[in-house]
Parts: structure tokens; sequence; C-alpha cells
């Protein structure tokens, strides 16, 4: 059987990016169908998660990453779809995330009449986001990975502004600029590494960087991270994201927050550790990992707005993120590559509770929403577990991956990981603070106490976000994929040992650097090619 799967393997790997593009085609040609429209995004993403976890299992266990080279060219010259534990895992991840939001948006939909998230307009472009997404994931060479950041934002930039309100054009406005000069940077980098090393093949970069001069070394390195922190939303390039996520509807709020920023965190990730392991700026990062965390939770509590809250929030633990790569161990990289897991589900399911909420409320303002304790106690808990996963509760995954990046912290034992611990530690406490202030006065509060409890909270502000709608009913479809992802935020503490156990591998892996000559074994596996006689 594992022979069967190892033969097998490399054929299903372009359908990771095919399906997806097929499948937004079919909804675009389907255009005033929209239960044919539907069939054809679930479908499409069901088969990419059977796919995505059929490769996790053949990588893992054959310990071997698949390589394959698109048209048969050889690998310096044609493109390169490498999937390795990171990518294959990423991938299983998101596609159960899109599928969940999927299904949450189907039921919107549905109750709205498509006013909310036309349909005709959503799937086609739900599912080139998608493309995009495992596009970045399984790109072996820089100029595929920035071809899936340009699908990721031609497609997000139609989902942001959604219903064309004033606010959402405005806000998508101010998200295609800020994406666009990611990209210039981004572009001018592969530009420089091109004119420097005369390829963009990741693995041939790392081969070849360090015969450049030092300072050239540095340059590369701080435009690409330049572009991928605007992208992951690091500290002080994350002034965009509070004000652009929030006025998206729920469903595009939800994918945007756990995919989104997740596609930068893993370019900086094969950055740090494949092109540029040799080249130290990690006193650098950590001061920025430091930063976001710290920066982003203050934000977080002087918010009065759920979305806000859940915005800023997803600043500060991208933070986390940049900590645990930043201490460069394979114990620190594997509690990195677990935490980002973490945070692609949990702040997804609280997106989608809170999209509940505002149904539920006509609103997502702490200050005017009250009483849903009692008038919807099953939206109280969906957003309880997750909050308290967020916040690093034990045994929560949340406190698992916090735990594990102290620990790799700890180890090291420098001054400077101490304060990161210690900001970690007084992040997590105010993520938690500022969830539970939340759901304290939204759920607990009641009508007759809201005089007193205003009094207290009178330091908080209106957002600009905190818009006030009708209420309106909520679909049952909509809180099953919510409570669907509750209960795989709940799994990734059941199952937090096998899956820490990937990760683990994935750290040991990512610090011992591919070369060309691997990729191309690799490669000759995968595809099952035999020696071939040598031609006359």
């Amino acid at each position: 059987m594992n022979q069967f799967f190892l033969t097998i393997s490399p054929q299903l790997v372009p359908l990771l990016v095919t399906l997806p593009l097929l499948g937004a085609a079919l909804a675009l040609i389907a255009g005033r169908h929209r239960r044919a429209q539907i069939v054809v995004s679930v479908t499409t993403l069901t088969f990419v998660t059977a796919i995505a976890a059929v490769l996790l299992a053949t990588v893992d266990s054959s310990n071997n990453a698949i390589a394959v080279s698109v048209g048969g060219w050889p690998i310096p010259f044609g493109i390169v779809l490498y999937v390795d534990r990171l990518a294959a895992l990423l991938v299983m991840v998101s596609s159960i995330v899109l599928l969940a939001v999927l299904l949450f948006s189907v039921g919107q939909g549905a109750a709205d009449n498509d006013d909310d998230t036309p349909v005709s307009i959503f799937h086609p472009s739900y599912l080139i986001l998608a493309a995009g997404i495992f596009t970045a994931f399984i790109a072996g060479d820089l100029f595929n990975l920035y071809v899936g950041f340009e699908i990721l934002l031609v497609a997000s930039y139609v989902l942001i502004t959604l219903g064309s309100t004033e606010s959402r054009i405005r806000t998508g406005v101010v998200y295609i600029v800020v994406s666009l000069v990611s990209s210039i940077l981004f572009l001018a980098a592969i530009a420089m590494i091109y004119g420097a090393l005369g390829t963009v093949n990741m693995v041939q970069i790392s081969e070849r960087m360090g015969a450049l001069p030092e300072q050239t070394q540095y340059v590369l390195h701080v435009m690409l991270l330049l572009a991928f922190a605007i992208k992951a939303a690091v500290f002080p390039l994350s002034f965009w994201l509070p004000d652009s996520y929030p006025t998206a509807p729920a469903p595009v709020t939800a994918v945007f927050a756990g995919l989104l920023t997740k596609v930068g965190v893993y370019a900086i990730i094969r950055t740090e550790t494949e092109m540029f392991l040799d080249n130290d700026i990690n006193d650098v990062l950590l001061w920025v990992a430091l930063a976001t965390m710290v920066v982003g939770v203050l934000g977080a509590v002087a918010q009065a707005e759920l979305k806000r809250i859940l915005s800023f929030t997803l600043v500060s633990h991208v933070g986390y993120m940049i900590f645990g790569l930043a201490i460069a161990t394979p114990a620190a990289i594997g509690a990195t590559i677990y935490y980002m897991v973490h945070h692609i589900v949990v702040q997804t399911t609280l997106f989608l509770a809170v999209g509940l909420v505002e149904r539920r409320a006509g609103g997502t303002s702490i200050l005017r929403v009250k009483g849903l304790m009692k008038a919807a106690p099953v939206i109280a808990v969906l957003y309880f577990i997750p909050a308290i996963n967020l916040g690093g509760l034990p045994p929560f995954s949340g406190f698992i991956g916090k735990y594990a990046l102290f620990d790799a912290a700890a180890e090291e034992g420098t001054w400077l990981m101490m304060v990161l611990i210690v900001g970690g530690i007084v992040t997590s406490l105010l993520t938690l603070y500022a969830l539970m202030r939340a759901w304290n006065l939204a759920f607990w509060r009641e009508d007759d106490d809201s005089a007193e409890t205003e009094a207290r909270i009178s330091y908080l502000g209106a957002s600009p976000s905190g818009v006030d709608t009708e209420r309106r009913a909520i679909p049952k479809i909509m809180t099953a994929a919510t409570a669907g992802m509750v209960a795989v935020t709940v799994a990734l503490t059941i199952f937090a040992g096998p899956l820490y156990a990937i990760c683990t591998r994935i750290g040991d892996a990512l610090l011992q650097p591919v070369t060309l000559v691997q990729l191309e074994v690799e490669n000759e596996i995968s595809t099952g090619d035999q020696e071939k006689e040598p031609e006359e």
C-alpha cells in the first residue's frame, strides 16, 4: 500500500492547484445555478482535503519530500512543485478551514438571498483564492510563490469588497494598495536574486547564497522579509489589517484572518530556514516579535468592537510565530509550526462565532450587545471555547503551543529570550482579558446593569466598523459549520501528541536544507523515473 501511494502521489500534487482552478471555471459557468455552484465548490475542497491527507501521510512515512517538475523540464529550468511535511500539513489544514467557511457562507447566502455574499461572484473567487493559497504552499521557486501571492491578491480584492458598500470599497482600496507595495518589493527582490545568482529555485538559492558578499546577502534578505512581513501583518507593517478585515462579510473575514497572514508567515519560514539559514538577523526578529505581540494586544484591549478585537489579537499572535522562528532551533521551529496550525483553526473559529453574534444581536459592539447568554447559549459556548484556547488556558492547544515556544526559548537562556518569554506571557494574559471582557459584556451582561457597566468601560470608544445591522435568522448550517470548527480546535488538544510529533519532524527537517542533488533524487523517486540508457 505504501508503494502504491509513493507511486501515485506525484500525480496528485498538481491537482492541489488545478482542481480549485477548474472548480472556479465550472462555478463561473454555473453562475445562475446556486446549488450547482455549491456542489462544485464543496466537492472540490473535499477532494483537495483528501489529497492533502494522502500526501501528508506519504511524505511523513517515507521521510522523502515529493518534487514534481511540471512539463518534465529539468529542475533548475522548469516549474517545480515541492511538497514536504510542512507544505502538506498546511494545505490539509487550509482546505479544512476553507471547507468549513464555505459551508458557513452557503448558509448565510441562502438566508440573505445572497445579498451579502452574492453566490455568482463568491464561489469562483473563493476557489481562486484557495488555488492561490495552495500554490504558495507548494511552490518550489520564488517566482511561483509570487504567482501564488498574486492569485491571492486578485481573489481577495473581489471578496473583501463584496456588497460594494462604501466602507468595504474604502478598506478594499487600502488593502490592495498595501498588497501591491508588498508585491512590488517581492518582485524587485526576485529580480535582484536572479541577477545575482542566476536562479529563483529556492534550493539553488540556498546553495549559491554564500558566494555573495555579506552586504548583498543582507540587502536581499531584508527586501524579502519586508515584502513577506507586510503580508504577514508583522509590526510596524500591520497598520492596514485592523481596518481592512472587519468590514468584509463574516465568511470572508474568517478565512482572511485564518489563512492569508499565515501564507506570509510561511514565506518567512522558508526564507529563514531555507535560503538564508546562515545569514543571521535573529536578534532583530526577536525585537520585532516582541513589538508585534505587545502592540497588537494593547490595540485589542482598547477596542469595543468584536471584529476589531480579534483583528488586533491576530496581529499580536503573529508575533509568537516570529518569536519561535527567531529562536532558530529544531524545537522552536516545531513549536512554531504547531502554533501556526493552532492559530489558523482557532482564529477562523472565533471570527465565525462573531459572525453568529452579529446576526443574532444585529451588531458586534460590546458597548451595545448584551444578554446573549440567555438569548443564544449555543453561540456563547461556540465563542467561549476558542476564546480561552486563544488566550492560552491549559490544557488547550494554545497553552501547549505557547509552552513549547517558551521552553525552547528558555533552553537558549539568554537575557533577550527571557524578555521575550515575559512579553509572551503578558500578551497571553492580555489576550485572555480582552476576549473574556468581550464575553462578559456581550453574553453575561443583563439590561438592568448596563448603566454601571458602561460607566466602567467608558474609556472604550466606538469603532468605525461597529455599525449596527438588522437582526437576522441563523440557519442551522452556519451554526453547524462553526460547531465543526470548534470541534477541530478541541481535536488539536486531544491529538496534540501525534500532531506535535509531525511538527517536530518538520522542525528537524527545515534546519537541514535540501541540496539540488537531493531534490533531483526526490524528483526521480516521486515521478518513478527509471535509469535510462545513454543515447548514442
